[in-house]
């Protein structure tokens, strides 16, 4: 028997146990793989409000067209509870902008949602 068989084998087997997921990687990112099928739809909020229910915001479409969907979601139905234009941002609970500026840390940003101004907990 030649010795060199059972290692160009395994060398086989390894080169097809790599390629697996890779494959199944690319096919996860092109339209046929269903990659296409969400260009017009992102999730923007999800609150769950038992272990079966949920409140979803969805955005659909693209453009002017752009509209965002409240869901309710059950293990047995999906409905629409609320139709509304996409907001141009997002916004806080408050209502204003969130602060993106780079410097900001963390206890900045919360800080100043809960109200407090800037220097209060002793936070730069």
């Amino acid at each position: 028997m030649n010795s060199a068989m059972p290692v160009s084998a395994l060398l086989w087997f390894a080169a097809i146990v790599v390629m697996i997921p890779l494959a199944l990687w690319l096919l996860k990112r092109t339209p046929l793989g269903g990659a296409a099928g969400t260009a017009g739809m992102r999730s923007i909020s999800s609150l769950a409000l038992s272990n079966t229910q949920r409140l979803l915001t969805v955005e659909v479409g693209q453009g002017d067209q752009r509209r965002w969907l409240v869901l309710g979601v059950t293990p047995h139905t999906i409905s629409i509870l609320h139709t509304m234009d996409a907001a141009a941002d997002a916004v806080s609970a408050a209502g204003a902008p969130l602060p993106l500026a780079a410097g900001n840390s963390f206890a900045q940003m919360l800080g100043r949602l809960r109200g407090n101004p800037p220097g209060a907990d002793g936070a730069p």
